[in-house]
């Protein structure tokens, strides 16, 4: 495959990967989570910005939906995952910044689409280049530091929006800073492949229905955790301000990371338990149970501790959720040949949600609340654990 290396001494290599993981998790949760949504209140209101958000999403989504699969194959025919890795983190570095500089919708649109075209060339490939080289009786453990990402994620935008430490026109300079630091060591320590991921005469085995059926299913479970968490990601502010007006962006940051953070051991000791036992799906269920206990208690929160807490129980659930499926995925892909394309495709569980949330949002949210919103979101994580909890061992 493509960069392939024998898998003999994987452990260096997913240590390199985790923290390379973690800086694709900084390209973008600061920007998404925080400071676009502060930046669109600013230029927008509050009220307005929701419509903003929604349309720079469903762009950001489509672009993102096609880029990942695009230069998740290209990585495939090429064999050379490193070299797109590389292009993908000079431009998105390079656009970052530009978003904060835009001062109208379609400017932030523009600006938006071409971040995340380039952005996925870093990723896709990325997300391959774990298939290629670690093993299946690692993948728990790859899955356990894959949960360090949204915590990376969330830390880094706790600092760069702490009050008077980085002024506002650099904090996505100082992203883009972070995440070329997490990424290049990867690049950089890994080393070269022998094989390639080009295209061979050899057909492909056919892919036997039990195989197509747990794709789809893993497929399906995660679209429907990933609706809920996409929705909480986009929106997490806003709700907190329909409860108290006064909370501010810092303390949103620092409440996602804490609960970030805490999901780092929650989802090494279940990725590691599911090594030992061999029982990968176990811990997929059981955490997208929890994601639906901690969206009914958002939903029936009255004040703002209440909402935390139950928002807390959702977080850690569904950040270990995404964690270990991103990884388990990787055991489950019927063409090792065709891994980035096919990650590309399964990638379209993180940007449908994307397509699907803002309209639930401003069809839900004015009418009912975001009561309703919450409820059908748990509706969604229960359909999740339903899916999962039907995969056998064998299947």
């Amino acid at each position: 495959m493509a960069d392939a290396a024998p898998a003999a001494r994987p452990d260096t290599f997913v240590l390199l990967y985790a923290l390379a993981w973690a800086g694709g998790a900084i390209a973008y949760t600061p920007l998404l989570m925080i400071l676009l949504p502060s930046h669109v209140a600013n230029l927008a209101g509050t009220d307005a910005g929701i419509g903003w958000l929604a349309r720079i999403a469903l762009a950001g989504a489509l672009v993102a939906s096609l880029g990942n699969v695009v230069f998740g194959y290209l990585s495939d025919i090429t064999g050379n995952r490193r070299g797109w890795i590389a292009g993908g983190l000079v431009l998105s570095a390079l656009l970052l910044p530009r978003i904060g500089k835009a001062q109208t919708l379609d400017g932030l649109i523009m600006a938006v689409v071409a971040w995340q075209l380039a952005l996925n060339m870093m990723l896709a490939p990325l997300a391959a280049w774990a298939g290629d080289r670690v093993p299946d009786s690692s993948k728990g453990l790859l899955g356990g530091l894959m949960a360090i990402a949204p915590g990376a994620g969330a830390l880094s935008g706790a600092l760069v929006t702490q009050p008077g430490l980085i002024p506002g026109t650099e904090q996505l300079a100082v992203v883009a800073l972070i995440v070329a630091a997490c990424v290049v060591p990867v690049l950089w320590l890994a080393p070269p492949c022998g094989a390639t991921g080009r295209r061979t005469a050899d057909q492909p085995p056919p892919i036997t229905p039990a195989a197509r059926r747990k794709v789809l299913q893993m497929w399906g479970a995660r679209l429907s955790v990933q609706i809920a968490e996409a929705t909480l990601f986009a929106y997490l502010l806003f709700w907190l301000r329909s409860l108290d007006p006064a909370i501010g962006e810092n303390k949103t940051a620092l409440l996602f990371s804490v609960i970030m953070v805490l999901s780092i051991p929650v989802a090494l000791a279940a990725g590691r338990w599911s090594d030992r036992v061999d029982r990968p799906i176990v811990p997929l269920a059981v955490s997208a149970l929890v994601s639906a206990a901690g969206l009914i208690g958002m939903a029936l929160a009255a004040d703002l501790t209440l909402a935390m807490a139950a928002y807390g129980l959702f977080g850690l659930a569904s950040a270990v959720f995404l964690s270990l499926h991103s990884s388990q995925t990787l055991r489950i892909l019927p063409r090792p040949g065709r891994r980035g394309r096919d990650l590309g495709l399964f990638n379209l569980t993180n940007t449908v949600p994307s397509l699907i949330m803002p309209w639930l949002a401003i069809t839900l949210v004015p009418l009912f609340g975001y009561q309703a919103l919450f409820v059908i979101l748990a509706a969604l994580a229960l359909c999740a654990a339903a899916l999962l909890a039907t995969i056998t061992p064998q299947s």
